[in-house]
Order: structure tokens, then C-alpha cells, then sequence
């Protein structure tokens, strides 16, 4: 199948089956989003969004947060996957918003990822989500069910990966597409045990063709 066709096939689907893709993350407002998706990274967003209700009572702005210590903000989020380097990067966070940016979470990819915890993927998902840009953040779900499906070919690195999709999605779709292939590799092309049996995609997979069930 060609690469064109392998899109055009893989979208309509999702446009049909899933017209509504969101983050499952919980929020009010960019600061917080910006909180939870730094507290995401290896870990779960069901834990995240247990957490982040205590976390945002206690610091609801970037300036409380920047006025505390990685000591406290850890007593908050210590069921969370490496409280200590994520309390430390909170803090950092919350004090570089305050220093540089007045505040306000930036816009600008080269901005975003100037502030601790925040790499490549973090603020591809606030560009897109809160920004509504055609960023598309390549997370492992992503990186593994666009592999499995051929929308990446010979992809090394989340980069590479983030490159060819979106020479292939329509710019208008992109910041969507990236909560398709999140939630249908969180819930169906599991990493483990892929759900190929309920998968609608089966038929254009590139991995379902070495591995039929």
C-alpha cells in the first residue's frame, strides 16, 4: 500500500471511530496542564489526575509554586514515578515562568523547552492543546502504533518519527491525530498483547501481517 493511501485509510477511520480524541490529563487552564504533563512522563494520567487535585489546591499558580521547595511539592506527588527529579523540575518550572516569561506558559516551542522537565514532547503537547498548533508529540504509544501501522518507516527516534507524520497529516488534523494514535495504543495496539481482534485497523497493520492472531 502506499504511504499516501496508508494515511488517507488510517484517518478516515479514526475521523469515524473516534471524532472526539482529547488528553485524558485533568485541567483548568495552561499552568496546570503544563504541571500534569511534566508529571506524566512515565507515568499514567489516571495516576497524574489523583494527584494533581491536592497539588493545584495547595499551589494553583506558577507564583505560589515558585515560593516553595521541591520538599513539600514531593509530599504531593510522592505516588508519582520519580517524585524527587519531578518536584525539583516543578519548582524550576514555576520559578522560570515567573523570571522569563511573566508568569504565562509561553507559546513558543524554543521557549517551552528552555523550562525544566520539559522536553521535545511536553511542549509539542502544550503547543498543541492549549495553543491549538499543529504540533504532534511523539510519546511511546505514539512511536509504537505508528510503527505497527506503517505511518512510520525505519523511524530511530521520536524526532524521526515526529518528522514523518507530519509530512503526512493534513496540518488542520495534526494536533488530533496525536490523541488518536495515544489512545488507541493505550487501549487497543497495547504494548504488550495488542488488542488485534477489536482493532479496526488490522487490515492496513504492517505488524498484524507478521503477527495475524
Amino acid at each position: 500500500m502506499l504511504i499516501k493511501k496508508r494515511y488517507e485509510t488510517v484517518i478516515s477511520y479514526f475521523r469515524k471511530n473516534m471524532p472526539v480524541a482529547e488528553t485524558e490529563l485533568v485541567y483548568k487552564n495552561p499552568y496546570q496542564l503544563l504541571v500534569a504533563v511534566i508529571l506524566s512522563a512515565q507515568c499514567t494520567d489516571k495516576r497524574v489526575n489523583m494527584v494533581t487535585p491536592e497539588l493545584f489546591k495547595a499551589f494553583p499558580t506558577a507564583k505560589k509554586l515558585s515560593e516553595t521547595e521541591p520538599e513539600e511539592v514531593f509530599e504531593y506527588i510522592k505516588s508519582i514515578s520519580y517524585p524527587n527529579n519531578k518536584a525539583k523540575h516543578l519548582v524550576g518550572m514555576a520559578r522560570m515562568l515567573l523570571e522569563k516569561f511573566e508568569g504565562t506558559v509561553p507559546s513558543e516551542l524554543d521557549n517551552l523547552i528552555q523550562l525544566p522537565g520539559v522536553g521535545r514532547k511536553t511542549a509539542n503537547v502544550i503547543s498543541s492543546v492549549v495553543f491549538n498548533k499543529a504540533a504532534m508529540a511523539v510519546d511511546t504509544h505514539v512511536f509504537r502504533v505508528a510503527a505497527r501501522l506503517g505511518l512510520t518507516r525505519n523511524a530511530k527516534t521520536p524526532l524521526a518519527a515526529e518528522k514523518q507524520l507530519v509530512k503526512h497529516i493534513p496540518e488542520e488534523l495534526i494536533a488530533t491525530a496525536h490523541h488518536w494514535l495515544i489512545l488507541h495504543g493505550r487501549y487497543v495496539c497495547t504494548a504488550r498483547n495488542p488488542k488485534c481482534n477489536i482493532c479496526g485497523l488490522k487490515e492496513v497493520c504492517v505488524y498484524y501481517k507478521k503477527h495475524p492472531i
